[in-house]
């Protein structure tokens, strides 16, 4: 099975999953969304899965530094807060990691934010 962590680099919550991961023995490829951007398609199969309040980060500063007219539209419309998050990675929550979409056999892996325990389930 595939494994996918997708995040930005220098995120000290992305580097506690890193770790985890290895501690687990998980091999897994990297895909840095602030380097290399995120195709809609990903975001909205994220937002469909968990929800836009699980994926879209509020608590960050790249939230806080937006208008509060933008902030009323990524509220009001799931559409433009898909948008903003292509147009701002740093407001996804980190880290996402996906897996199994490769292998009909294999239940997909999906999930958002570091949770110790939830890597441990789910990778163990």
């Amino acid at each position: 099975m595939t494994i996918t962590i997708y995040g930005i680099k220098s995120c000290s919550t992305m580097k506690k999953a890193f770790t985890k991961l290895d501690e687990l023995n998980v091999s897994y490829d990297f895909h840095d969304y602030k380097k290399q951007g995120i195709d809609k398609q990903s975001v909205q199969r994220w937002v469909d899965e968990l929800g836009i309040d699980k994926v879209l980060n509020r608590r960050g500063t790249t939230w806080r530094k937006l208008t509060d007219e933008q902030k009323q539209v990524a509220d009001a419309n799931v559409e433009s807060a898909i948008d903003l998050l292509i147009e701002n990675t740093s407001m996804i929550k980190r880290p996402i990691v996906e897996g199994g979409l490769d292998d009909k056999k294999a239940q997909p892996i999906l999930l958002c934010g570091f949770n110790e325990e939830a890597f441990k389930m789910t990778f163990s």
